[in-house]
C-alpha cells in the first residue's frame, strides 16, 4: 500500500526531475538541430539512455542525466553530409561500443591504462580539434549562410545582429548568471536570439502548424558504413576520458565515490550502452550532462529517483510534434551564434586539458605530438587505403596514440 509520505515523495521527486529536463533542455535539442538529426528522436534516446545508464549502475546509481554529446557535433556534422544519417550513425554505434570496449578493459586490467595510452598530450590535441575544425561553420552560420557557406539564408545586417545578440547573451548568463539560471546560458541565448529574429519577421511558423500535437519521433536506423566507424571511432576517445571526468564531478557533490562503486567500468559501460542505443535509433551519442550535475550541486537533490523521472518525462515529450515543428523555426543565425561560443569552448577545453595535465609545451617531444595531430587533423591530411579512409579528427587521435607510444622520452632538457 502507497502511504501519503511517500505519494509526496514521488510528487516532489517527479517535479524536481521535470526541472532538471528543463535545466538540459537547451543543449539536449541543440545537438539535433546543429546537425541534421531530429530533436524528438533525442529526447527518446536521451531518455532511454539514462534509464539504460541505471540500469547499468543499479548497485549505486549516480544521480546523472545523459543526453546529446557536444563532442560529436562536428563529426556528425560532417558524417551526415558525406553519409546521410543512416550511415553516420553507424559510426556513432561503434563509438558506443568503444566505450563498452574500454569498460571490458578496465575491469581486466584497472583505469590505469587509459592513462598510459590517451594522456593529457593526445586527449588535449583531439578536443582541440573537435571544436576547431568545423568553426567556419558557425562563422558562415552566424552570417545568414549554409555552414558551407554556398548559399545566404539570411541579410547579413540581419544574421549578424541576431548571431551577436544570442552570443552575448549566452556569456552574460554564463559570467553573471546565478542559482538554476546560471545552468541555462544556451537556452537563455537561444531565448533571446529568437525573439530577435521574430522582430525581423524571418522565423517561418509552418512547421509549427503542420506538425501535428501527437507524432511517432522520425526515428533512422543505422546502416553500416565502414567510412563513417573509421573516421567516428577514434573521435570517442575525448568523449570516454571526459566521462572519467564527469564522474569525478558527480562524486565530489555527492560526497559518494562512484569510481569505486558502482566503478568506472560500470559507469562506462552504461554510458557505451546507452549511446550504442541512442545511434540504433537515430540520435546522437550521449553523454553525462554537467548542467545537470551543477543543478544537484545547487538542489542537493541526490537522488537517482529524480533522473528517472527526469528521462520518463523526456520519452513523453519526445511524442509531442508540436515541439519538434517549433524547433524547427529557429533561425540558422541564432544557431550560428551559438556555435561561435560552443566550438570556442571546446577548442578551450582541449587546451586546458593540456594545462591541467602539465604537458611541457616546450618539450621537443610533446611539441611534435601536438603538432602533428594539429595539422594533420584541421590541414586536411588524409591516408586513402582503398577500402579505408583516414582523416580530420580521427586521422589526428590515431598518428598521436602512436607517436606518444614509439617516440623515445627527451633524454636531456633545458628548454629554449
Amino acid at each position: 500500500m502507497l502511504h501519503s509520505t511517500d505519494y509526496n515523495f514521488r510528487i516532489k521527486d517527479s517535479i524536481i526531475g521535470l526541472q532538471f529536463l528543463f535545466v538540459a533542455f537547451g543543449a539536449l535539442v541543440l545537438v539535433p538541430i546543429l546537425t541534421g538529426l531530429n530533436p524528438n528522436v533525442a529526447l527518446f534516446t536521451a531518455g532511454l539512455g539514462t534509464l539504460i545508464f541505471q540500469l547499468t549502475t543499479r548497485k549505486a546509481i549516480p544521480p546523472i542525466f545523459l543526453a546529446s554529446s557536444f563532442a560529436f557535433i562536428a563529426p556528425i556534422i560532417y558524417g551526415v553530409q558525406t553519409w546521410g544519417i543512416a550511415g553516420t550513425m553507424s559510426g556513432l554505434v561503434a563509438a558506443g561500443l568503444f566505450y563498452v570496449a574500454l569498460s571490458i578493459l578496465i575491469q581486466i586490467k584497472g583505469s590505469n591504462f587509459i592513462h598510459v595510452i590517451l594522456p593529457p598530450v593526445v586527449t588535449g590535441p583531439v578536443i582541440m580539434t573537435i571544436g576547431l575544425i568545423l568553426s567556419p561553420v558557425a562563422v558562415n552560420m552566424a552570417m545568414g549562410k549554409t555552414g558551407d557557406g554556398a548559399i545566404v539564408l539570411v541579410p547579413f545586417a540581419q544574421a549578424i545582429t541576431i548571431s551577436l545578440s544570442a552570443l552575448i547573451v549566452t556569456m552574460l548568463v554564463t559570467l553573471l548568471g546565478k542559482g538554476i539560471v546560471r545552468l541555462l546560458p544556451i537556452l537563455c541565448g537561444v531565448v533571446v536570439g529568437y525573439i530577435v529574429a521574430l522582430l525581423f519577421g524571418i522565423v517561418n511558423f509552418a512547421p509549427v502548424a503542420n506538425a501535428p500535437w501527437f507524432a511517432i519521433p522520425a526515428f533512422v536506423f543505422p546502416e553500416f558504413n565502414l567510412q563513417a566507424i573509421l573516421y567516428i571511432l577514434p573521435i570517442a576517445i575525448a568523449p570516454a576520458v571526459e566521462h572519467v571526468g564527469d564522474i569525478l564531478a558527480i562524486s565530489n557533490v555527492t560526497k559518494k565515490d562512484y569510481l569505486k562503486e558502482p566503478g568506472l567500468k560500470r559507469t562506462l559501460l552504461g554510458d557505451g550502452l546507452a549511446t550504442s542505443a541512442a545511434s540504433f535509433f537515430g540520435g546522437p551519442p550521449n553523454t553525462t550532462y554537467s548542467e545537470v550535475t551543477g543543478a544537484v550541486s545547487i538542489t542537493k537533490a541526490f537522488n537517482p529517483a529524480i533522473m528517472t523521472w527526469a528521462a520518463i518525462f523526456a520519452i513523453l515529450l519526445a511524442f509531442v510534434g508540436k515541439l519538434g515543428g517549433l524547433l524547427a523555426t529557429i533561425p540558422v543565425p541564432v544557431m550560428g551564434g551559438i556555435l561561435l561560443l560552443l566550438f570556442g569552448i571546446i577548442a578551450s577545453i582541449g587546451l586546458e586539458t593540456l594545462i591541467k595535465g602539465k604537458v611541457d609545451m616546450a618539450d621537443p617531444r610533446n611539441m611534435i605530438i601536438v603538432s602533428i595531430m594539429l595539422v594533420f587533423a584541421i590541414g586536411g591530411m588524409a591516408f586513402d587505403f582503398g577500402a579505408a579512409k583516414f582523416s580530420g579528427i580521427g586521422l589526428g587521435a590515431i598518428v598521436g596514440i602512436f607517436l606518444n607510444l614509439v617516440l623515445p622520452k627527451t633524454r636531456h632538457f633545458d628548454g629554449y
